[in-house]
């Protein structure tokens, strides 16, 4: 570059520099100044690969915060407290966690609770990816009181939001448009995953299996990246014990086959049970007739009598698995009050079977009565120990070498897929956090069982059922989805021409000579519609004045084939055109007529968005 264009170049920017300032009403840090010139002289895609890169660096920065943050909550309350203390432990940080994350939510956050990957999915479909700047630090704070005091759920939800939100926002700083703002949203997100596990292909498959369905994109360069840096971040200032990480286990053999059959089908059933459970839990908190802070103090003691009697169920759970996966099921035991039970197999099969079951009940009295977390780690937790239970069951049963490490491995990844609908985003997750790439077969016939079997319940996630059947969300349908992005109150055409029901006939031919519309809306004093007044129907007579004493409007209008409610989605619009065989349909907002929408007007605008999100 010569010294001509340098100093160009820097003219470029300082006159960018003070041209913005001298424009913007708003305070803009020193950072935004820079970026908005690096982004004004880069290429888009150049643009949105340095995008990926800062928002998977935050996301996974943000990711790692919040895993040190319960980490060291863990490690204040657990190193004060011995084993003959445990009661009071186990009754007070569950309980307290719980009250203090509503109490947070209540007056700090305005009761703006909001919260998981439905959440998410919502502000994509219906509110053009925007998501609230305040989610970029709330969850954190809400997921580190409640699973750090004890909550039964997993951290990676938050982070998703958390990342989810980073994304978003840093596209609406910098202008992007609705595709590159949903792109780096899912960036977000996926960085925020690849932090949580070191698993930077979890986190995209999250991402493609998840976030983006139904969103066509042809660039997924800043997912890479994004996910790259946010598993990065992870690994270079998180130790070890923090880490999602599984060493030890067995070569696969392919011998060890049916033992995975066996707990794919296992899985599917317990995955099941597990989204029944949070359904039923939810339903019951929704309904019941009580304040905010009431239902957390209920479901924060309900929460504390479970783990008392089974302490594995506090907090995520990860330590518990990570004991499994080496066998030894005794140090677990040692921690409750069974310890002082004679210990035979039969027990541990007990023992292991109402923690698997009851888990199901911990997570979800955390999350729905008042805490803060995600289905992500206790799905995992309630796979492994479905994995050691089924090992133990067939090893009481005389059956040799039984991959008791792997199965409880590979139970991870069949209930996270069946709880989730997620089978890539669990073979993947699972075969980076134990660097058991041998392992893929495995995992894919547990994954994938599991996943049919829950699909055979149910078509969609049953966290997503509603909102997708309300057409709030995107679905697999990208027809429908496009359709969702149109607004019925966009679509009205309020240029029209209406006549009231009483006028004559000579008063219509004076008000079509002066208009240009073809149809004509016929109302009554109160402005509801009676009727419309087709110009192809009238025409014979038009011009034939012998008849106008003969007729009036009320002889010549027709009852519309259908009318358009303003609440209508659009989805229901183009049902009606398409079962009325019409072009034009009158819209009425609480009886009251409003206007026409034209079947055209639909039809531009959905080529009009194909071409924006397909392009």
């Amino acid at each position: 570059m010569s010294k001509y264009s340098k100093l160009k170049r820097f003219h470029n920017f300082f006159k960018f520099q003070r041209d913005f300032r001298a424009n913007s009403v708003q305070k803009v840090r020193s950072y935004e100044i820079i970026l908005l010139w690096v982004r004004k002289n880069l290429s888009h895609s150049h643009f949105l690969i340095l995008s990926g890169i800062l928002v998977g660096c935050t996301a996974g920065l943000a990711g790692v915060v919040l895993k040190m943050l319960v980490h060291y909550i863990h490690y204040l309350i657990t190193s004060k407290f011995q084993f003959e203390e445990q009661v009071v432990f186990y009754v007070v940080f569950p309980l307290l966690g719980i009250v203090l994350t509503t109490l947070v939510v209540l007056y700090i956050y305005r009761g703006n609770d909001r919260k998981g990957i439905p959440a998410i999915l919502y502000e994509i479909a219906q509110n053009s990816s925007l998501v609230s700047p305040v989610k970029m630090y709330s969850q954190i704070v809400q997921s580190a009181i409640t699973v750090g005091l004890g909550g039964s759920a997993g951290l990676e939800s938050p982070i998703a939001v958390t990342g989810s939100a980073i994304g978003s926002n840093f596209a609406k700083t910098y202008k992007l448009d609705y595709k590159d703002r949903t792109l780096l949203l899912a960036a977000g997100a996926t960085a925020g995953i690849a932090s949580a596990f070191n698993a930077p292909i979890a986190g995209m498959m999250f991402a493609f299996e998840i976030l983006l369905t139904g969103v066509v994109f042809t660039d997924f360069i800043p997912l890479v990246v994004a996910a790259v840096c946010g598993s990065l971040v992870s690994r270079i200032i998180l130790n070890e014990e923090a880490l999602f990480q599984f060493t030890s286990r067995q070569a696969f053999n392919y011998k060890n086959i049916p033992f995975y059959i066996v707990l794919g089908i296992a899985c599917g059933l317990y995955a099941r049970y597990f989204v029944v459970i949070s359904q039923w839990v939810e339903h019951q908190f929704k309904h019941l007739k009580r304040s905010r802070l009431q239902k957390a103090i209920i479901a924060g003691l309900l929460l504390s009598i479970l783990c008392v009697l089974f302490p594995p169920l506090f907090g995520e759970g990860y330590s518990t698995i990570k004991v499994l996966a080496t066998g030894k099921i005794e140090s677990v035991v040692a921690v409750s009050f069974f310890k002082y039970f004679t210990f035979h197999e039969w027990f541990i099969l007990l023992f292991l079977g109402f923690i698997c079951l009851l888990k199901a009940f911990a997570t979800s009295i955390t999350i729905y009565g008042g805490g803060n977390g995600g289905n992500f780690a206790p799905s995992l937790f309630a796979g492994g120990t479905l994995g050691y239970f089924i090992a133990v069951v067939c090893t009481q049963m005389g059956i040799p070498n039984v991959p008791t490490t792997n199965m409880v491995i590979v139970g991870m990844a069949g209930v996270m897929s069946g709880v989730l609908y997620a089978p890539l985003t669990a073979i993947f997750l699972i075969a980076e956090s134990s660097s058991g790439y041998d392992l893929f077969l495995p995992l894919m016939i547990v994954s994938v069982v599991s996943f049919l079997i829950a699909k055979r319940f149910s078509a969609i996630s049953p966290d997503l059922k509603q909102l997708a059947e309300e057409g709030k969300i995107f679905t697999r349908e990208h027809d429908q989805n496009l359709l969702l992005l149109l607004h019925t109150s966009d679509l009205i055409d309020h240029d029209i021409q209406e006549i009231s029901i009483y006028a004559s006939f000579t008063e219509l031919i004076e008000l079509i000579s002066v208009g240009k519309k073809n149809f004509i809306a016929v109302t009554n004093d109160d402005h509801v519609l009676e009727g419309i007044i087709r110009l192809d129907d009238i025409r014979p007579v038009m011009f034939n004045k012998d008849m106008y004493d003969e007729l009036n409007v009320q002889k010549v209008m027709v009852t519309p084939p259908a009318i358009i409610d303003a609440e209508d989605d659009v989805r229901e619009i183009v049902k009606k055109f398409d079962e009325t065989n019409t072009w034009n349909l009158p819209v009425v907002d609480q009886h009251k007529f409003v206007g026409f929408i034209s079947k055209s007007s639909v039809l531009n605008r959905y080529r009009q968005l194909l071409k924006e999100y397909s392009g």
